[in-house]
């Protein structure tokens, strides 16, 4: 039996009958499938927490093992709690299953979700991958289930987005209904360089997704008070220290002749 890296962090909030469970970054660094270790302790973390009666999940996940994502779905879906999940920047992959768990998700308009068919890696014989294949498949049928569950969307209209590995934003995912709410724009880290997109310090590498957004990180726009400022005074003369009266009547000049070029224009 393997025994993975812990991936996720719960917290019980002072003086309140609500928990918080983080998922940020990669859901697991390896796979959960044949490990009964791992899923055994996250539900035992998330039974330490007592009887609470709402637990807000945090994600920001490229996505990860789909066997791990499955299983923490499941869970959280059995919990009696109410499940309000808050995307903080992305849920892809099985990092959106995760967020069906939810009876609310809130997702902030400066954040994606994207959903695709199931995948994940493994080691072993060919008879290892061909059972790998097969638990594939049913695992793809519960995600679909767990979608279906959440949109009401039919059956071959999740297959349609999944096949085609569907990157949504805020709207796009409220109108297909896999989130409830869309919340006010969220202060959000972000910077792309070389194909790698960090969110909030998780970095995402967009090279290995088929159909990636084309994302482009804009400089800061010039707040509209700055749009028209006067022209910085002239450089005082080198020989006397003071402005010169001349250069300043040339650029005085200067400046009329461009007003009127742009009223011609």
């Amino acid at each position: 039996m393997k025994n993975n890296k812990k991936f996720w962090n719960f917290r019980a909030e002072a003086n309140s009958e609500s928990a918080e469970l983080l998922l940020y970054g990669e859901i697991s660094s390896s796979s959960w499938w044949g490990d009964e270790v791992t899923p055994k302790q996250f539900k035992e973390d998330l039974d330490a927490l007592g009887n609470v009666s709402e637990i807000k999940v945090f994600i920001n996940s490229p996505g990860g093992d789909v066997f791990a994502g499955q299983a923490i779905h499941s869970i959280l879906k059995r919990h009696n709690a109410k499940i309000s999940v808050y995307v903080d920047g992305l849920a892809a992959s099985i990092a959106s299953v995760i967020a069906m768990a939810g009876d609310t998700v809130y997702m902030p308009k400066n954040a994606m979700m994207m959903v695709h068919k199931a995948w994940t890696w493994a080691a072993g014989n060919s008879d290892d991958f061909r059972k790998l294949a097969d638990d594939l498949e049913k695992i793809e049928e519960s995600i679909i289930a767990a979608y279906e569950s959440k949109t009401g969307l039919s059956k071959e209209k999740i297959v349609e987005l999944m096949k085609a590995e569907t990157w949504m934003t805020a709207e796009e995912a409220v109108s297909y209904g896999f989130v409830d709410e869309i919340e006010p724009e969220k202060a959000v880290a972000a910077s792309l360089k070389a194909g790698i997109l960090t969110i909030n310090g998780q970095q995402i590498d967009l090279k290995k997704y088929k159909n990636a957004p084309k994302l482009v990180i804009l400089p800061p726009e010039k707040p509209k008070n700055q749009q028209n400022e006067p022209p910085a005074p002239p450089a005082p003369d080198e020989s006397t220290g003071e402005h010169n009266p001349n250069a300043e009547l040339l650029a005085l000049k200067r400046r009329q002749l461009e007003i009127k070029e742009k009223e011609i224009i």
